[in-house]
């Protein structure tokens, strides 16, 4: 007994060894990804804000901006000479603040250290390191100095509506500016799960990605089945028949695209012009230019490019199913009807089942055929929950938001592979074959 034992582990230590580097795999390709856009995600994390295009968990100081901003306060205040007393004093009161203000932070270790330096670098436009221009304070002097300028802002707001100023423009713009050398932290929870899930457009890019992805695997399944039926069976020509029928298939998603938004165009468009022609639209110009012409535009090209792949998927399934049930059944009197529906449909079941898993979370993900073909438009009738990922993330650089819209699309895909697999896929996940 003690023999079989060790000889088990020995075996167990050899499986996971051998399991090992395909669970390392899936975790640097599949898991790591999700992980860095959910931490990504929980961050006010935006390109095109310079106080925001990186992430902060505390409060950091910019020394660059700060020394291009301050000195010119302090030399534009003392140019104010024919201005009334009582502006002067306010003038004097908000040169002492910055005075002040200015020797708390030279009172800063990390920022003495650099101040001369960073000084005399940017007299002679050399350009510093970010090492050096930003340094990390503490949480109590970031919220002093955003009040202060604060305070300083207001003062100038009143002067400049009650007294005319010399250059009161640069006044007020350099004050603006020193407001920006604090940048604060940008952990922000779950406040972009927050926004999304109160926002309109983003379940409206849901309902448009489920009546695309309900719709086009459902006109895929039954016409891939009927095409796997039909080339299963054998004829004279089959080879080239199942030859011509993979091509749609084997044209990239982004050259399809653009090639049926050729044909769908509304002035030259051939498909535009035979739909109009047959009464399925009233215009050609009704493809690409309403909503539902829209939508139907895109699901009909991803059923045209996709069907392949389904059939293919189905044609596995039927092979593998013996002619001999085929025989006994019609020896019994059994139709072609009742063999498809009793032995062909039951059979497939498992094939049927992964067609489905994968065209359906496919549609779910669908970006480059709905970004080439329409944009998303008109007017988002057919902006998916990718695109608008895509849109958040680098059309307008807010990759917090756009990560916490990713984050969305994987839950989705998440549940529906648990429905797919707990309702319909047990099969999948054991060897036992159901009596």
């Amino acid at each position: 007994m003690r023999k079989v034992s060790k000889e088990k582990r020995r075996e167990q230590r050899a499986g996971f060894l051998l399991v090992a580097p395909s669970l390392a795999l899936i975790l640097v390709i599949a898991i790591w990804p999700v992980i860095q856009s959910f931490y990504f995600s929980l961050h006010d994390y935006q390109l095109s804000d310079p106080t925001k295009s990186t992430i902060h968990h505390s409060y950091t100081f910019d020394l660059e901006r700060y020394l291009n901003n301050e000195p010119f306060i302090l030399s534009a205040i003392d140019q104010q000479q024919d201005v009334p007393n009582e502006a002067l004093e306010s003038l004097t009161g908000v040169k002492q603040q910055l005075v002040d203000l200015d020797q708390q932070l030279r009172d800063i270790p990390e920022i003495e250290a650099n101040y001369e330096t960073m000084n005399e670098m940017l007299m002679n436009f050399e350009v510093p390191s970010d090492e050096m221009k930003y340094i990390t304070i503490n949480r109590e002097f970031g919220r002093t100095y955003e009040t202060t300028i604060e305070e300083i802002n207001e003062e100038m707001d009143l002067l400049t509506e009650h007294y005319e100023l010399q250059q009161e423009d640069k006044l007020t713009g350099l004050t603006d500016a020193l407001t920006e050398s604090i940048i604060e932290p940008n952990f922000i929870g779950l406040s972009h799960y927050e926004n999304q899930l109160t926002n309109i457009r983003m379940w409206q890019a849901l309902w448009n990605t489920i009546v695309f992805t309900v719709i086009s695997v459902g006109f895929e399944l039954v016409i891939g089945l009927a095409i796997a039926l039909l080339i299963n069976k054998a004829f004279f020509g089959r080879g080239i028949v199942r030859a011509s029928i993979l091509i749609p298939w084997a044209i990239p998603t982004a050259v399809s695209a653009l090639m049926w938004k050729y044909l769908y165009d509304g002035q030259n468009g051939i498909v535009a012009k035979y739909f109009s022609d047959i009464g399925l639209i009233e215009r050609m110009s009704t493809l690409l230019t309403t909503d539902t012409g829209a939508m139907f535009a895109v699901i009909f090209s991803d059923v045209w490019k996709t069907t392949p792949y389904m059939a293919l998927l189905l044609l596995a399934g039927l092979q593998t199913i013996p002619n001999g049930l085929y025989e006994a059944a019609s020896i019994d009197g059994a139709n072609k009807w009742r063999q498809f529906w009793h032995i062909t449909l039951p059979l497939l079941k498992s094939s049927l089942l992964v067609a489905l898993l994968f065209r359906t979370l496919d549609a779910f993900r669908v970006f480059d055929l709905i970004f080439v073909l329409t944009g998303g438009g008109p007017a988002n009738s057919t902006e998916t929950i990718s695109v608008m990922a895509y849109k958040f993330m680098f059309s307008q650089t807010n990759f917090g938001e756009g990560s916490a819209l990713a984050v969305i699309v994987f839950i989705c895909v998440a549940i529906i592979s648990a429905i797919y697999i707990k309702f319909l896929g047990s099969d999948l996940l054991t060897d036992d074959v159901k009596k």
